[in-house]
């Protein structure tokens, strides 16, 4: 097994996380804070979308999908469309109100991209510095696991609000 195997595995594993969350839930229940403020799945997903979408396109030397598979002319929110949801409060956090066909459309788009990418890469290429803005700086093999991460977090947290709305159905 390769590394690139072992990251498509764990980029394989957030997609089978995400459908799981999101697969049979009305618009409603996606758009649904549990709580005044709080995070709906439709942003959870939206985001950990968009950060992957932004930092595996970054590294890859690849345009976002966001842009240009028209997805932010599809979703129409009233964001940047460089925004990737870091540091939204509750009003941006209701903001984003989608499908599940629109969110697992964007998300199948930057998993097959992220994938494609990964696949390509061997050992060699993980030790990269990508990013010089912090101490130590970041390398590829570093940056992607924080995608993966980031990206199982929110997941995580999507599936956990799914059984607390399905309980209140």
């Amino acid at each position: 097994m390769t590394s690139a195997d072992l990251l498509i595995d764990a980029f394989g594993r957030i997609r089978e996380n995400v459908h799981g969350a999101v697969e049979g839930l009305t618009q409603h229940e996606l758009d649904a804070a549990i709580e005044p403020g709080t995070n709906s799945i439709a942003w959870l997903i939206w985001h950990l979308t968009r950060v992957q979408d932004d930092h595996v396109a970054e590294v890859a030397d690849l345009e976002q999908v966001w842009t240009t598979a028209g997805w932010a002319e599809r979703f129409g929110l009233p964001f940047p469309e460089a925004d990737t949801g870091y540091g939204h409060g509750p009003a941006e956090i209701a903001g984003v109100t989608a499908t599940s066909e629109l969110l697992l459309g964007y998300f199948d788009a930057v998993h097959e991209q992220s994938v494609k990418y990964v696949a390509g890469l061997t050992d060699a290429d993980l030790p990269r510095v990508v990013d010089i803005r912090w101490d130590p700086p970041v390398t590829l093999g570093v940056r992607l696991i924080s995608v993966i991460d980031d990206d199982i977090q929110h997941s995580g947290q999507a599936a956990f609000l799914r059984g607390v709305l399905l309980r209140r159905r």
